[in-house]
């Protein structure tokens, strides 16, 4: 069975990144961002955008294409290509809570568990959630 393709989208405002938890689907009961699959022919960032939109009601007015890490869920092979939204518009909105309780703008140093597995192969990538330039970033917004 070949690899399934997700994006996520680390949204991060004032120190504080967006999680909302999973429901009705793999990794049910999980704190994840807002993120999904990628659709044929889809550019990455498309794709982080489009479900930006329809998850949250957010528009990222920047995005960054970050790194990718592969997991098996459920005996399921993922790649799951991240991208960092530092600035957006728009009212936040649980707009599918068939798939999410809610969502919450959560302090990086005190994350809730369990966090979905390709959450934990980001921090083990990065060294930590936050991305490293993200104290130099903040500092400009």
């Amino acid at each position: 069975m070949r690899p399934k393709v997700g994006v996520g989208v680390m949204v991060i405002h004032e120190g504080r990144v967006l999680f909302g938890k999973r429901k009705g689907a793999h990794g049910s009961g999980d704190w994840s961002f807002p993120g999904g699959h990628l659709e044929h022919g889809e550019d990455v960032a498309d794709c982080a955008r489009r479900e930006l939109l329809e998850e949250t009601g957010l528009r990222a007015r920047s995005l960054e294409l970050g790194p990718w890490v592969s997991d098996i869920i459920d005996g399921n092979h993922y790649i799951t290509l991240f991208a960092f939204v530092y600035e957006f518009e728009g009212e936040l909105v649980c707009m599918e809570p068939e798939k999410c309780e809610g969502w919450h703008w959560l302090d990086a140093n005190h994350l809730p568990q369990p966090l979905f597995p390709p959450i934990e192969s980001l921090m083990r990538k990065m060294g930590g959630l936050l991305p490293l330039n993200y104290e130099d970033r903040a500092s400009l917004t």
